[in-house]
Parts: structure tokens; sequence; C-alpha cells
């Protein structure tokens, strides 16, 4: 058993304890919504009324969030958690943010005596529930190797991807394809339901050929359905493809297909659909017919 802290019980987070819990583990929660953590709290989970008070003499400290903003505040805030935390802690952020967070994160750690270590996720919420999530992880390699029994009990393909950094950076390749993966799943539908297939079956012979994908596989049955609902909020896609952008940018790269993607899912938030998932893309095609 290994004390553990969770801040954020979101789509994926809420999952990701309840594995936690069943594989025996002590875990304290952190969010800023306790009616939405209180099923884990009856699973056994225990409530800290901020990410300080959660931190307190745990051995490992996970954290997804929204934003890079809210990263920072959670962990360097006035009750954030490099306020209460012990030296020799693991701390593991599991939001989407910014490479360079991760590496101030990684400095103000290491000053305290606390191992930093950015691995973010993906697979949405099909994933976290099943426990198969695919986890991109930068940092001291001896650090993540010591907990990597804990990343395996929410995840399936675990890589550790090289420094401070470096599995933002991978997680940044990973919404780069997914935003042109979803231009192309949505293209496809709308381009065969107007020449009157039956889609149920089109993605019966396309899923499994060379055009196949997870957002084809997983989202293309959603979007037939009409479910919209997240596996992942437009509104944090969004931000993930500024700071892919942002990124880029610096290392003197255009990424036109990640600008359009953008450009478009941004129609969508203006249009009420920031609290949709991605496949809610279909929405830019359908409103334009």
């Amino acid at each position: 058993m290994t004390t553990i802290a969770f801040i954020g019980t979101g789509v994926m987070g809420a999952s990701i304890v309840k594995h936690l819990l069943k594989a025996g583990h002590d875990v304290t929660l952190y969010s800023r919504t306790k009616a939405k953590s209180l099923p884990l709290l009856e699973l056994g989970a225990k409530w800290a009324d901020s990410p300080a008070q959660a931190a307190v003499n745990k051995e490992v400290i996970f954290t997804m969030v929204g934003y890079p903003q809210d990263v920072e505040e959670v962990y360097c805030g006035v009750n954030g958690i490099f306020s209460t935390a012990k030296k020799g802690a693991i701390v593991v952020d599991m939001t989407t943010s910014e490479p360079t967070l991760a590496k101030k994160l990684y400095a103000v750690a290491s000053e305290k005596g606390i191992h930093s270590i950015d691995a973010p996720v993906s697979g949405g919420d099909i994933g976290a529930q099943n426990g198969t999530l695919s986890i991109m992880i930068g940092g001291d390699q001896h650090v993540v190797e010591s907990i990597r029994p804990i990343f395996e009990v929410f995840g399936g393909n675990i890589v550790y991807q090289g420094q401070t950094g470096a599995g933002q950076h991978t997680k940044m390749c990973n919404q780069i394809a997914i935003a042109g993966g979803m231009i192309g799943t949505c293209e496809a539908i709308i381009y065969g339901l107007k020449a009157g297939l039956t889609m149920e079956e089109v993605l019966k012979s396309i899923s499994s050929g060379a055009a196949g994908s997870w957002s084809l596989s997983n989202l293309a049955p959603r979007i037939l359905k009409q479910d919209l609902e997240p596996g992942f909020y437009i509104k944090h896609f969004i931000k993930d493809m500024k700071i892919a952008l942002d990124e880029a940018e610096k290392m003197s790269l255009q990424l036109p297909g990640l600008q359009l993607a953008k450009k478009m899912y941004d129609i969508l938030l203006t249009e009420g659909y920031g609290e949709k998932g991605t496949q809610a893309l279909i929405k830019y095609y359908e409103n334009k017919i």
C-alpha cells in the first residue's frame, strides 16, 4: 500500500482513483467541487480541504487539473502541494500542460528534496475506465521506475520519454495527431452520409484498414449515435493545441494542419460546444450543410 494524494477528480481522474483504491492504496482527494468526489469517498477515499492538506505525509502526489495556471496554483500557491509535501515525496503531474512549466516544477521540487515527474496521459474516459491509459513520462528515470507499479494500475502503455518536459512534448505530438485525425474522421462521416451510405457498415470496412485509428474506432460510433459527451473536453483540447502551437513557434515550426484544426474548434467554442467531447467537431460540418 502506498499513501497517495490525488488532486483533480474529473472525467479521467475519478476513474484513475477507482483503480488506485481497488489496488489497495490509501488515497486522499482534493477537488474544487467536493460533490463530484462523493462516489469516490464512498469507495474509501479520504477528503482534504486543500492541495496542501492532501499532500501531508504522502509518498506520491498526483495532479490532474485543467490548465497550466491551475497546475501552478496547485503546486506553488499559498495552499499548494509544495508548502507541505515531505522530503522524498514524488509529485506526478498528469495534466496536459506546458513543457516549460514542467521544468519549473522540477526545479522548485528539487530545491525541497522532492521528486517531480510530468506524466500526461491519453485514452480519454474509455482508457481511464478500463485502466489502459497511455502514459508519457518525463523526469528522472530511477524515480519513474520506482513507481511504475502504480502507473501499471491504470495504464496499459507506459513509456519513459526522457528528462523533465519530455512527457509533455510527447503529449503535444499526441494532440497534434488527434487534431488532424478528427478532421479526417468527421469529413469521412459527413461525406459518407451525403453519399447515402450506411456509415455503421462503412466503419466496418475502414476502421480495420489503412485508415484505422483510435478516433475512428471509438469516437466515430459516438458521432453516429449523436453522443457528443466528453471523453475529453473541447475547451481543454483548444488549450492543448495552443500550447503545441506556442511550442512549435519557439522551434520555428509551421504546423498548418494544427492551425486549421484549432480555428475550427475555436468556432465551436463560440457556439457553446466547449463542454462537449472532441468528436463534436462534426457540428462544424453539420452547421454548414
